[in-house]
């Protein structure tokens, strides 16, 4: 191949780089902005999807942010690239962030405790035993309560920033490929007339 590597990464640099990216944070994340600046779809669909996927990583449920994303994009008309792009706001950094937040305003809207009866939550154990009907009550509901509203702000200020993005980067594409095609069309006419 062109470009690859010419030591293949071994099993800790792997494991390194899915925790943390080789160059950077902010350059991953001007890597996802360009992405989807470049989708060709209508600014609504890109904000759309990249809204939905912003509301799917402010849901407790782990492993189904894609799908969900993709759902609601489909609901909203919008694409559904740019809603698995909207999911990387939910990242090891971010979910500590997130979750804690949504599980807060969940026990505060239902007006619960953060202790399950008595004892808190041992929520190693229920996760060992995977018990879904012991997880609900005590962790699942409040955090999708809370992580709803939260998740639904969020992706109204995506959607506006994206859609704003999105027509301002065409807007500039566009004023770039005709001052393109008026220089070459300079050239060519003085070229012609011998100058």
């Amino acid at each position: 191949m062109l470009f690859r590597r010419r030591k293949p990464a071994d099993i800790l640099e792997r494991m390194r780089t899915m925790l943390w990216p080789r160059r950077s944070f902010w350059r991953s994340a001007q890597y996802f902005a360009k992405r989807v600046l470049r989708l060709t779809a209508t600014p609504h669909a890109i904000a759309a999807g990249v809204a939905a996927g912003v509301f799917a990583s402010f849901l407790p449920y782990i492993g189904f942010h894609f799908v969900l994303a993709a759902a609601v994009a489909w609901l909203l008309a919008g694409n559904l690239i740019a809603s698995a792009f909207g999911t990387a706001i939910g990242n090891p950094i971010t979910f500590p962030f997130i979750w804690a937040s949504s599980y807060k305003l969940g026990c505060a809207i239902l007006g619960t405790t953060a202790t399950h009866g008595d004892q808190p939550i041992q929520l190693g154990k229920l996760v060992q035993k995977l018990e879904f009907a012991q997880l609900w009550e005590p962790l699942l509901k409040p955090m999708t309560v809370g992580g709803f509203p939260i998740g639904v702000s969020f992706a109204i200020v995506f959607y506006i920033l994206t859609r704003w993005g999105v027509a301002a980067f065409r807007r500039q594409r566009q004023h770039r490929l005709l001052e393109k095609a008026r220089r070459r069309a300079e050239a060519q006419s003085m070229a012609a007339n011998g100058i």
